[in-house]
């Protein structure tokens, strides 16, 4: 029987509010059977499930980083996206930035710009590597 590849994926700017995106995307993750690692230095855990700090305290073996922080706070956290050595990082809807796709692209980070929870909601979540 063939079992879909889940994946590792962690969340920056998550949060335990039910209105936003960053949290409707961290349970519809958790309930397409991928793992996550919601990152907020302001939370323990969000709903039960442990809560990050920053992305070098995660566990290694992120394979996306899905991104709901605006830039001015993403620049901040580039050369730890980098370190982490996703498959991908994905900018959510108002988190683009056309220097900060440039950088980590010239980093090898793949950046895909779309919206996590409409892909997982139309079956168009695609594994990153």
């Amino acid at each position: 029987m063939h079992r879909p590849v889940k994946e590792t994926v962690a969340i920056l700017g998550a949060t335990d509010d039910p209105y936003r995106y960053a949290h409707k995307t961290m349970l519809a993750l958790a309930d397409h059977g991928h793992t996550v690692l919601p990152v907020n230095p302001n939370h323990d855990q969000i709903d039960g499930i442990r809560c990050y700090p920053d992305l070098a305290a995660c566990p290694e073996g992120i394979d996306t980083i899905t991104v709901y922080v605006r830039p001015g706070i993403l620049e901040g956290m580039l050369e730890a996206i980098v370190d982490a050595r996703p498959g991908r990082v994905i900018l959510n809807p108002g988190t683009e930035d056309r220097d900060i796709i440039s950088r980590l692209s010239e980093r090898g980070v793949k950046v895909q710009q779309s919206c996590t929870f409409v892909l997982l909601n139309t079956n168009r979540y695609l594994i990153s590597r």
